[in-house]
């Protein structure tokens, strides 16, 4: 059977640990640098943390965007952890973390296919990294490190809870989207990339 190709958005942040994940997992990922990279074959796509607004430039800019946006909505599985996340919510919470209201350059939705409103830098900066173990859906319980993330504040229509932390929401799934405040390329069990890989 032919290694599962995984798209690997690789303009910023931290896409080199989630790539040797998906090695270690037998997948082969395509590293996503600009709009020729998208005809290229994968089957699936993960977004991973780093800065949402620089990277949401980045894919309007090389004109990425739209064409991401419509595979995401015609079912390729996506899988976007912290940043990641930001990017696909269709909903950016106006508050940030520490209380301060969000200005109009970061409250700006990009890919908008997922069906939550997030909170940027939800935990402030007291609480800007942390790790932790919590029950995750259909998973059992799975570490999750945390580096200034984001949580979800709000799920609309067709939208599962995966998994909470201190009574916040910090996994969900829409169809074949799953978003994520945490980074599970961090973290040893590679439970999350195994469920990207089977969907």
């Amino acid at each position: 059977m032919a290694a599962a190709k995984v798209g690997v958005l690789a303009v910023q942040g931290a896409f080199a640990e989630h790539e040797a994940v998906l090695r270690r997992l037998g997948a082969e990922p395509i590293e996503l640098r600009q709009a020729s990279d998208l005809e290229r074959s994968f089957d699936r796509l993960i977004l991973p943390g780093g800065e949402s607004t620089a990277q949401g430039k980045v894919l309007r800019d090389l004109g990425m965007l739209d064409p991401l946006r419509q595979r995401i909505q015609e079912g390729m599985p996506v899988l976007g952890t912290c940043a990641g996340l930001i990017l696909l919510a269709d909903h950016i919470d106006s508050v940030n973390g520490d209380g301060s209201r969000v200005d109009d350059q970061h409250n700006s939705t990009w890919l908008a296919t997922l069906p939550v409103t997030v909170r940027r830098n939800a935990y402030g900066r007291q609480l800007g990294s942390f790790r932790t173990e919590q029950p995750f859906a259909g998973l059992g319980t799975v570490p999750m490190t945390f580096i200034r993330a984001p949580f979800v504040t709000a799920v609309g229509p067709g939208t599962e809870v995966l998994a909470e932390a201190d009574g916040n929401v910090v996994a969900v799934r829409n169809g074949n989207q799953i978003g994520l405040s945490f980074h599970p390329e961090l973290d040893p069990s590679t439970l999350i990339h195994e469920l990207l890989l089977s969907l």
